[in-house]
Order: C-alpha cells, then structure tokens, then sequence
C-alpha cells in the first residue's frame, strides 16, 4: 500500500508547484484578450498533468526507499537475507521479470511493497516484522504478491490513470478559478488574484475527489495480484498469509502516512473513508481467492 501513497504525494506536489508558478506567471490558459483558450488550456493541463505523474513514477523507488527506510541486500549477510534473496530471483523467473533490488526496511508491523517505473528495474521490500513472524510459506506468498504488481505493470498503468486524472483536475479548477476571478471580484483585465487562489483551492478539492477513482484502480489491482501470488506461490500460502495479516491488524502499520498505498498490508477504513482505501478489506480478498477456485 505505501507504494501509491508515496506515488499520489509525489505527484500531487509537483502538480501544485507547477500549477503555482505556471498561474503567478499567466502561462498557457489565457488568450490575448484575456478570456479562456479552451484548447490550449487542455494541451497545457494535459502537458503537466502527465509530466507531473511520470515524474512521480520515475523517482518512486528512490522515493521508497527514502521513505521507508529500505536498506537494499546488496551482498547477503546471513541465511534469512540469502533466503529471501533466492525466493525473489525464483519468482521473478516464474513471472517473466527482471531480477528486481531486494530490500528489508525497519518495521515491527507485517508489511511489503514493490515499486520502480519498469517490470525489469523494480524494488521489492518486506518489513523486518513480517521476516520475524512469518512462516517463509507465508512470506514468500506476500514476495510473490509484489512480484505480481510489477509483472501487471500497475505503476505504468496507475501513472496513466494519475495523468488523466490530473489533467483534468487542472482543467476544471481554471475554469473555476476564472469564474470565481470574473463573476465574484469583477476582474476583466486576465487572471488576477482571484483567479490564483480559487485554481489552487479548486485544485486541491478536486484532487482528493479525483483521487477516489485512483484508490478504485488501487483496490482492484490487489485482487490481480492476489491472483498472480496464488499462482507463483501457492493459493494455500498466499491466504495463510492473508488470514496471518488479518489477525495481527491491531499490529500499527509504521509507514510513513505517504507511503501507505504500496504495501500489502493497507489498514481498515469505514464509511466515506472508504472509497479512498488502497486496499480492499483482507475478508473480501480471502474470499475473491476462494471464489476463483484458488484454494
């Protein structure tokens, strides 16, 4: 789950400094009289929203590591690191990828992530916590999970979304900022200051909005890659580690807030909050394995 939380920060960062600058300097949404170039608008949002999610995808593992703390297992120092090392390389193999870098990162709570902008460069991690307690069925499951993420191409896919999502956003919140610059402070002469607050607040609103169809996309790729682990590791190990998961719930995540959406192990949310949920409930992804004859 950290991996889209640290992806969606990142992204929605740069979306807002380039969204600042490029407002204060009157770039690219307004014609020569002052009124809206609709087109031009639309290539400049689609300019940037795209650029903002690409960048995002291309600093994702440096991100994560950064972020969590991941130490990469350059040399193995012990059984467990060759272990885990040797179980990433086999299930690689098995999904068609390249050898991604293996790390281990400081958490007492059961959890793990795979990110990287291709499925033959990626990272994949896994808590310290969920190596302790763990049975190496169980882990190996969760290894294999991640792997199923980079195999799917989830973060090229989930940088697409993002893209259109942001193009958009920033669409919408300039036709807003102009309306609320024209109709509530009477500026006639361009975008003026009205117009720079209202895009921003626009633009903010928007995005939380925008971002639950991204944690739609989110919580439908977990079952993908439910589906990927069961097939590499096991259906038996992958909802052993998914019953293991649910029983040490109560366990604090410990990732940093913007990196909750890459691990595997996304928290429980009701109500409203909900819809911006990561993951789906481990009940339901136990049961969507059942249901597909994975057993």
């Amino acid at each position: 789950m950290m991996r889209i939380v640290l992806f969606l920060a990142t992204n929605l960062g740069i979306l807002l400094v380039a969204s600042i600058t490029l407002s204060l300097l009157g770039v690219g949404t307004f014609d020569a009289a002052g009124g809206i170039d609709m087109t031009g608008m639309l290539i400049f949002c689609a300019l940037f929203g795209f650029g903002g999610a690409f960048v995002s995808l291309f600093l994702s593992k440096w991100m994560a590591k950064r972020g969590t703390g991941a130490r990469v297992i350059e040399t193995p120092q012990n059984r467990q690191e060759q272990w885990l090392v040797d179980t990433v390389a086999a299930l690689a193999k098995q999904a068609n990828i390249g050898m991604p870098e293996v790390a281990i990162f400081p958490s007492r709570a059961p959890n793990a992530f795979a990110t990287g902008w291709n499925r033959n460069a990626s990272l994949v991690a896994v808590s310290q916590g969920m190596l302790e307690r763990f049975s190496p069925n169980e882990v190996k499951a969760v290894m294999a999970h991640e792997i199923g993420h980079v195999a799917n191409g989830d973060m090229v896919t989930l940088t697409l979304i993002q893209g259109v999502v942001n193009t958009f956003v920033m669409f919408f919140a300039r036709i807003i900022g102009s309306f609320v610059d024209r109709v509530i402070f009477k500026n006639e002469g361009g975008p003026g200051f009205g117009f720079i607050i209202a895009t921003i607040f626009a633009e903010i609103i928007l995005g939380i909005l925008a971002s639950i169809i991204v944690m739609w996309f989110s919580r439908q790729r977990e079952f993908r890659a439910d589906a990927a682990a069961a097939q590499l590791a096991g259906a038996g190990n992958m909802i052993a580690a998914l019953e293991h998961l649910r029983s040490e719930q109560g366990v604090p995540v410990e990732l940093p807030g913007e990196m909750t959406a890459f691990g595997i192990n996304g928290g429980v949310r009701k109500g409203l909050a909900a819809l911006l949920m990561t993951h789906p409930p481990l009940e339901e992804r136990i049961a969507a394995l059942k249901t597909a004859g994975f057993r």
